[in-house]
């Protein structure tokens, strides 16, 4: 098997392990405090993310959590003071979809984008407008606070 097809092989595995761990957080009725604690830590560790992944601006959190996870496909639109990051297709939110009725979208996606995004510029706000779990794409909109 070659490299890139070995990597495609362990970022599905990697998706439905995490959709598989939603899913039983979700079943065990403790998804929202996992979620609320793993963002608390991901929020404080943010600084640590930015070094491990290289990310020098906000929308760069997007791009190296896609490329390294291969999961969703994100796009960026510019905006007067910030950009808009959308996400059409996402591995993770399809795979919970069939698998479950609990969203992966927060505790395994944004939280840990928001920690980095944040964690270069901290004075961005950062809205989830809507995800892929409820609607047709994720649209998140990052910008200076006013």
């Amino acid at each position: 098997m070659e490299l890139e097809q070995k990597l495609k092989t362990l970022q599905m595995y990697y998706a439905a392990a995490l959709a598989d761990s939603t899913l039983r957080y979700g079943s065990a009725g403790i998804l929202d405090k996992v979620t609320e604690q793993k963002r608390d830590e991901q929020m404080k560790n943010g600084a640590a993310l930015v070094e491990r992944f290289d990310v020098k601006e906000p929308w760069q959190a997007f791009e190296k959590a896609q490329e390294l996870y291969g999961c969703a496909n994100w796009s960026r639109e510019e905006t007067d003071n910030g950009f808009v990051a959308v996400c059409t297709n996402c591995m993770l939110c399809a795979i919970s979809k069939k698998t479950g009725q609990y969203s992966p979208c927060q505790i395994h996606c944004l939280s840990p984008i928001e920690a980095m995004a944040k964690a270069v510029a901290p004075d961005v706000d950062f809205v989830t407008e809507k995800t892929l779990w409820s609607g047709e794409k994720c649209i998140v909109r990052v910008e200076a606070k006013k």
